[in-house]
């Protein structure tokens, strides 16, 4: 073999190999790219289950409130729940629209865009649907017991007032800890733990999915 054969035959492999790297590199860039997607598959699925509790506390409260239109108590818990129930089925099909909008063919920056904003919805969640249960599985308690007929004027049980004090206690005292521990850079790492708490393991998977993600396409 002469000697420009064999340049020729060497660049040729040369440029195969390059080949062979780019598409490597690319399979394992799109690998990544789904285990980020897969890490959010629980979550998605965790909001579904959300939409339908809230879809049973919306009828739980329906069913509450038109047993009692002329009992003050259990007309404003019926009302209470539905709304809660309401709310609770918007979060969740917000939620899993964020989880679907997120494109695994985007840049790594909008997917991290999507992400912040999926992470701050979920506090967001966490602190309007979240802090409530403090008090709202009483208020589940008293819309079971609307179900059947009650005396119109029939007073509210000790333990009732008792466990709202307890909750309400409870409700204010967790979000005082909260902003609290936001309040002063200071405390940043401790600002850091109540947000991990309070946002979900698959959001902190799929973040660090994406930083993996991010630092393998910088190298």
């Amino acid at each position: 073999m002469e000697l420009d054969d064999f340049k020729t035959a060497w660049q040729s492999l040369n440029q195969r190999l390059d080949h062979q790297d780019a598409i490597n590199l690319q399979l394992l860039a799109e690998r990544k790219r789904d285990r980020l997607h897969a890490s959010l598959r629980p979550l998605f699925w965790g909001q579904l289950l959300q939409i339908l509790l809230g879809v049973s506390l919306t009828l739980l409260g329906i069913a509450c409130w038109k047993n009692n239109l002329h009992t003050m108590g259990y007309l404003l818990a019926g009302i209470t729940l539905h709304a809660f129930g309401i709310a609770n089925v918007v979060h969740g099909g917000i939620t899993m629209a964020l989880i679907s909008g997120i494109d695994n063919a985007a840049p790594v920056v909008g997917i991290q865009k999507r992400l912040t904003l999926l992470r701050k919805f979920q506090l967001l969640g966490a602190v309007l649907l979240g802090l409530p249960w403090w008090i709202m599985w009483i208020v589940v308690v008293i819309a079971f017991a609307g179900l059947a007929d009650h005396p119109p004027h029939a007073g509210t049980p000790l333990w009732v007032w008792i466990n709202f004090a307890v909750g309400a206690f409870g409700l204010l005292a967790t979000w005082g800890a909260y902003r609290w521990s936001h309040a002063d850079p200071r405390r940043v790492k401790l600002a850091k733990w109540m947000d991990d708490i309070a946002s979900t393991a698959s959001i902190r998977k799929a973040q660090a999915q994406l930083d993996e993600l991010r630092q393998f396409e910088r190298e």
